[in-house]
This record gives C-alpha cells, structure tokens and sequence, in this order.
C-alpha cells in the first residue's frame, strides 16, 4: 500500500532531491548573503545594530502573523532594542508575552552556536504559550504532545473540516526528534541553509506540539541561518517573505509531506523565498543609511525635547501620517504648541508639508 503522508515511506527521513535543480539557487544565495554581509561588514556598529533591529522585529511579528498571531510593532520592536543595547525612546515599553516572544528568537539566533535540545524547545514552547492554552483550549506546553487523538491539520468549519494532514502518532514523537535533533549536532556534507530548509520541513512532518510547531519550525530555521551565516545578527527576514506568499508555503509543504520523501519543490520554494528575502534586504539597508543621513543633519541644529523625540519616531517608522493633532497626542501639549514646533521644523528644513493640504494637512521628513 503507497503511504499516505512522508513519515509513513519506508525510506523516513532519508529525504531526496534533484540536485541539479536545487545547486544554482543555492550558489545564487550563498552569493546574495555574501554579498550582504560584505556590505555590513563596512558599515559601523551602529548601523548593524538599527539593520538588525528592523529584521529581528519584522521576523518576530511576521513569523507569528503567519499563524494568525498579531502582536503590537511598537511593544515588538522595544523589546528587540532593548536586548539588543539600543535606545529608541518614545515606544512604549513591552507586555510580557511580547518579551516572552522576542526572548525565544533571541536564544536562537543569539545562542546559535550552542546545541539543539528537547528541552531548549520545551522553553520555546512554554514561552509561546504561558497560560497553557491554545486559545481556550487546554494544550501540554513545554513538552512533546501525547495522547491518542491524532494530530492533523485541518481547515473548514467544525462538521466540515478538511483534512490535509495528519503527522506520526504521538508515541513515536520522542524518538523521532531525539533523531532529528542528533541529525542536526552531527556532521554534515550538506551546505548549512540547505540543512536548516530539512530542518524545517521534517520539523513541520512530525509536528510535535499541540500547538506552535509553524512558529517553531522557522525559529530553528532562524537558529540554523544563523549558523549558516557564521554570526549572531539577523539582516533580513524570511518569515516576512514566508507571509508574502503564506498560500504558496502551505501549498508545497502540503504536496511535499504527502509525497513519498523527494522534497526537491519544497528545497527550490525555500531557496527562491531566501533570496528574495535577501534582495529585499538591501533595501531595509538603504533605509537605516538613510535615517543615519538624516540625524546627522540634526547636528548642531536646535531643537526641544519634543521635537528631537518625534523626529527619532519618523526616523524609526511612524504609522500613518503625522498630523498636529497626533504630534500635540503624542507629546501630550496643546494643538497651537503641536503648530509651532511643527511650523519651526519645516522652517529649518527637516519637515515639509505633503502635497495633499487641506484639513488634513500632514508632513513628511525632508
């Protein structure tokens, strides 16, 4: 009888690709992140730091939106700052699951270089999920599932679910990872982002948590980049490129883990995904120079403390357009006091009314 899903083929896990279709893909990111790193390689401290800080926040919010989770920017991106030793006064300060979060990517890519264990998982888990449910369902959290239920995934309304499909049963779950976490420690002739794109595909087949395998399959992607890249920053986001074409993900892991152990469509659909999220980096880069450009103009320009802290939040990324209303909200000051800073600022050439006008009248950095 053909099996069914991937862990059933007699061959699980010894998976099988097409090398000629998978090597000039591979050469064309190892050039990309090369390349990347050459080019953060000559740029300071500080820039490395604001690059790092726009991917790690990007990969935390998007790597969870992937699966429906939405945590607040701001709160996100104060966290990242805060753990990576830079200030961006002026957001708010984050909640505890938020912390929670950003400390799990944290370890990964911080902790890269030190071994993958059950229970370095297990601490993922439980902080991915501290109230130990899964909405209002009661899960097991910081250990492997159990129980005889079969764990599948589905979609459709309760009545009419779909299944497509359904992972190894719960007692082989400890076995099965205990190999998948040697396969990672040991030795290998295989390129390193090829390994860290196994990685995430046999992660995903066994599924061995109630809850949050998705999230936990790219965090020890994250993990395995980082070792790939031989360094403890992040300069890009590949959960962000993951959301770009969240249907596309589904679809391939789907068709790969129903298949009989040749994962080279999910190896292309990674690699294709990584160097776009590469090449999309460059551009986060030439946005952290730009802002550096900018606050170097402020140099020996005066200004009040209201005015430098609504600069560094446009520098960092304001949402939405800034009003007098907003600045005279966020300031906490009066709409003529919002006026005149606002007024001065364009007078000095660091702000310039959008072509807009109206009632609505809103300004743009210069």
């Amino acid at each position: 009888m053909k099996a069914l899903y991937i862990w059933q083929a007699k061959t699980w896990p010894a998976f099988t690709w097409d090398a000629s279709a998978v090597l000039s893909l591979l050469g064309e990111v190892r050039h990309r992140a090369g390349c990347l790193e050459g080019v953060m390689g000559s740029l300071g401290f500080d820039t490395q730091a604001r690059t790092s800080l726009d991917a790690m926040t990007e990969e935390v919010l998007r790597s969870s939106e992937i699966e429906g989770v939405l945590l607040d920017a701001d709160r996100v991106r104060s966290s990242v700052a805060g753990h990576l030793g830079l200030d961006v006064g002026g957001l708010p300060p984050p909640d505890r699951y938020t912390e929670d979060v950003v400390q799990v990517m944290m370890d990964a890519v911080r902790r890269a270089s030190e071994p993958l264990t059950s229970e370095r998982l297990f601490g993922w888990h439980a902080a991915l999920f501290p109230t130990g449910r899964s909405g209002m369902l009661p899960i097991t959290v910081g250990a492997y599932r159990i129980g005889e239920t079969p764990m599948q995934v589905v979609s459709g309304p309760i009545g009419g679910e779909h299944v497509h499909y359904v992972a190894p049963p719960s007692d082989v779950v400890p076995a099965q990872m205990e190999e998948l976490l040697v396969w990672i420690e040991s030795p290998s002739d295989i390129d390193p982002v090829l390994r860290a794109a196994i990685v995430h595909l046999w992660f995903v087949a066994i599924h061995p948590f109630d809850d949050g395998n998705g999230r936990l399959a790219r965090t020890l992607t994250e993990c395995l980049l980082a070792r790939a890249d031989g360094q403890p920053h992040r300069f890009y986001s590949l959960s962000a490129e993951i959301l770009r074409h969240r249907k596309d993900y589904y679809e391939v892991l789907h068709a790969v883990t129903t298949g009989s152990g040749d994962i080279t469509d999910w190896l292309v659909w990674f690699l294709t995904t990584l160097r776009a999220a590469l090449e999309r980096s460059e551009s986060v880069i030439r946005a952290v120079l730009e802002r550096n450009a900018f606050r170097q103009r402020l140099r020996g320009i005066a200004l009040n403390v209201r005015q430098s802290r609504m600069l560094d939040r446009l520098c960092e990324g304001f949402e939405g357009h800034l009003t007098s209303s907003k600045w005279a909200k966020i300031c906490r000051c009066s709409q003529a006091t919002a006026l005149r800073d606002i007024t001065d600022l364009v007078g000095k050439g660091l702000l310039v009314p959008a072509e807009e006008g109206g009632r609505s009248a809103h300004y743009l950095l210069q």
